[in-house]
């Protein structure tokens, strides 16, 4: 028998909710408790400080050194009355997580004693050196300062006793080595971009902010188990394990009621979140056993991107008090449904007009289906770099699976928006638009009509959906930084807006009236951009075919997915919004690489320990128990007799003989190809070569792994099954 895997299993059992004691006041009594907002702001600073404070906020507007001065000593004094002893600038390295590095609050007093100090040149910049993060090669050995800088419209907040201050990252030369400065400078050039084009309808409005919902999904494992797994503990994922016989199959678990164990993780995740300033609002279970979803409300792009980071974090940390493990793996478990981080795309204005929507005047609608328009050219034109932003080494045992959008960029607009469009590609400018009776008015102005927010169904196996009043990029993996998809989104819609301006400038220059000369080049934008567009079942083999008759990237290879942020098109877009140059382009894709390349390299070193020290020696002494049951029937009954009682066994002991052969053969293999892999210096190859042939040598040991499972005598099988990890609450 196993002792350490039925020992965990029985504690799993024996495991009781942790009781949540829920604070006396309502929530929004203690939201954003520990953030320094604007009514801490407003207590704290002078009024002076406050207002240039928010300017700078709201406007981009620069600080100088005093106001900053009087922040610091206004955000110190909030925080050691909170208790707070250290602060940290809080970055978002290329690794996904965050990073910090914790300072007290103390400086020599000049008579032998300290004083808590935290002046302005504290809070607006560190060096913070942190060499050792993934850089691609900016950071040479002699250049191997790091800076991080305060990010003002994100505020600090505190956890435990630190005070917490979102920063990005730069290197001494200025590139950006984080997933924050690039973000912050795609939301300055969608924004700009779209105020330009929103000035055609609407002259007073003097900010466009886009904004991110992003929905979380996450497995909960019992921490006894989760230790008693290797491949989880070390990958995040599970190496081996034969699917369950009950699994999700009966979608039982899909909104069904809330584990008591989980609820109180639950309910103790949403009050500290609520605390630190994030508006959780939505948890429910999902499709796979013991795998979840939280969501909060919408909020501006670069918030709701540090909120996610945070709440990630959090996550972690809570799971463990109530003997959990969260698993954010994108495939921890084959067979079941992976997780997501559906990403809720959508842009508005400080005059409160969401872009995304349709409007209650002709007037809105016009504005409305240019911004539709603009993102279905922009995703179109750039649906591999798309693609690119959220692939990854986690995230590509998720996409194309008959669960997840798969590994082409489409988008699906429902039958009601489809048929707008093409009945305004294909109408004469006298033309009315004709809709069914939900959609209330007809419209006689650029044959837009009246539209309801909720027009659309949802494709679920659509990576790219619009849904209503906004798009929702399905695409992303759960454990990724938003950012990655949110700078390539934002970045490639602002390129297309700024062309479309230019399009429409010059055909008014010539004469032709705003309206019509904005309807001719959506007319034009709507033929061009028709081959992303589709409603169908992006699961099915047909789409694929038809995918690459429209010209859509249907690469598959994750390594040479990453060439797309080097086509001299994305490299010409990142450039002319000024989020990205050149050489970030190419060092990122350097960590990217090399980052896929290692996960795979740990995954498959994890997976030669486990098959040589785990799976083997159990398999080979439950083949001796067999072989010594035949060897003592045959001493007990005659040869007849004892060749049928012993006729299963000998089958068995066949089959293990073959499945453990099989996989010696197939580790030694799998560790002659990582060497190979290895000796290759250039990272893209290293990368490609790591994905064709050590990548599948795992699949490979895996089956064989998990047929032995089916065979080898259960107390005897050394790693918690699927039936326990998914099942044990």
């Amino acid at each position: 028998m196993s002792s350490l895997r039925f020992r965990v299993v029985e504690e799993a059992f024996k495991k009781k909710a942790v009781p949540v004691e829920r604070p006396a006041e309502r929530p929004s009594d203690y939201f954003a408790k520990y953030v320094f907002n604007r009514e801490k702001m407003q207590h704290y600073l002078p009024r002076e400080t406050y207002e240039a404070l928010v300017d700078a906020i709201d406007n981009g507007n620069p600080l100088n050194r005093e106001i900053a001065d009087t922040v610091a000593s206004g955000m110190k004094q909030w925080a050691i009355e909170m208790g707070v002893t250290h602060y940290t600038h809080w970055f978002h390295p290329l690794t996904d997580g965050t990073a910090e590095k914790h300072d007290a609050f103390v400086e020599h007093d000049g008579k032998g004693g300290l004083v808590e100090e935290f002046s302005g040149k504290l809070l607006i910049q560190q060096e913070g050196d942190a060499s050792s993060f993934p850089n691609g090669g900016i950071r040479n050995t002699f250049e191997a300062r790091g800076y991080s800088a305060w990010d003002p419209s994100s505020p600090a907040f505190i956890v435990g006793d630190t005070l917490c201050i979102p920063t990005v990252f730069i290197s001494y030369t200025g590139e950006s080595l984080d997933y924050k400065a690039p973000l912050l400078k795609s939301i300055d050039a969608v924004g700009k971009a779209a105020l330009d084009v929103c000035h055609y309808f609407d002259p007073n409005v003097t900010k466009v902010i886009p904004y991110l919902g992003w929905e979380q999904e996450y497995f909960l494992v019992d921490e006894g188990l989760y230790a008693a797994r290797p491949d989880l503990l070390l990958t995040g994922r599970t190496l081996m394990g034969h699917e369950s016989s009950k699994n999700q199959q009966l979608e039982d678990h899909y909104f069904g009621a809330i584990p008591m164990r989980v609820t109180a993780f639950m309910q103790e995740l949403e009050i500290e979140s609520l605390k630190l300033g994030i508006p959780v609002k939505t948890r429910h279970n999902e499709v796979a056993p013991n795998q979840f979803e939280l969501a909060p409300i919408y909020e501006e792009c670069n918030l709701a991107n540090d909120h996610n980071q945070v709440i990630m974090e959090l996550m972690r940390r809570i799971a463990r008090r109530h003997g959990f493990r969260v698993l954010l793996h994108e495939k921890p478990f084959k067979g079941v449904n992976g997780s997501g981080k559906h990403n809720n795309w959508s842009l508005g204005t400080n005059t409160g007009v969401p872009l995304m929507a349709p409007a209650k005047t002709p007037q809105g609608n016009l504005q409305f289906v240019t911004f539709l328009v603009n993102v279905m050219m922009a995703v179109y034109k750039y649906n591999g770099l798309l693609k690119a932003s959220i692939s990854s080494a986690t995230n590509a045992h998720r996409l194309g699976a008959n669960e997840a959008p798969p590994a082409i960029i489409s988008i699906f607009l429902g039958s009601q928006m489809t048929q707008v469009l093409d009945d305004l590609e294909n109408s004469s400018e006298d033309t009315i638009i004709s809709l069914n009776d939900k959609m209330g008015v007809k419209l006689n102005i650029s044959q837009i009509p009246e539209l309801l927010i909720d027009n659309t169904d949802r494709n679920r196996t659509s990576p790219f959906a619009f849904t209503g009043n906004r798009f929702e990029f399905r695409a992303v993996g759960s454990s990724a930084n938003c950012a990655s998809a949110m700078i390539a989104l934002n970045s490639a819609v602002a390129y297309q807006l700024k062309q479309f301006k230019q399009a429409v400038d010059a055909k008014i220059s010539g004469g032709t009236e705003k309206e019509k000369a904005i309807v001719t080049v959506l007319r034009e934008y709507i033929k061009e951009s028709k081959p992303i567009r589709f409603d169908g079942n992006g699961y099915s083999e047909a789409w694929k075919e038809e995918a690459q008759k429209r010209g859509l990237d249907c690469e598959t290879s994750i390594p040479l997915i990453f060439d797309a942020y080097l086509h001299p098109e994305s490299v010409k877009m990142f450039s002319a919004v000024g989020v990205m140059s050149d050489v970030e382009l190419e060092a990122r894709n350097e960590v990217k690489w090399e980052t896929y390349t290692k996960k795979i390299q740990i995954e498959a070193r994890v997976m030669g320990d486990l098959a040589l020290n785990h799976i083997l020696p159990v398999a080979t002494r439950y083949q001796s128990m067999l072989l010594d049951t035949v060897c003592k029937v045959q001493t007990v009954f005659d040869p007849e007799e004892a060749d049928r009682i012993s006729a299963k066994d000998r089958d068995i002991i066949r089959h293990i003989a073959y499945h453990t052969s099989e996989i010696q053969e197939k580790v030694q293999a799998m560790v002659d190809a990582r060497k190979q892999a290895n000796r290759i210096e250039n990272e893209r190859e290293k990368a490609i070569a790591y994905h064709n042939t050590v990548a599948p040598k795992i699949d490979e040991v895996r089956y064989h792994i998990d047929k032995l499972e089916l065979m080898v005598d259960n107390q005897m099988w050394p790693l918690p099954k699927y039936r326990e990890l998914l099942f044990v609450r």
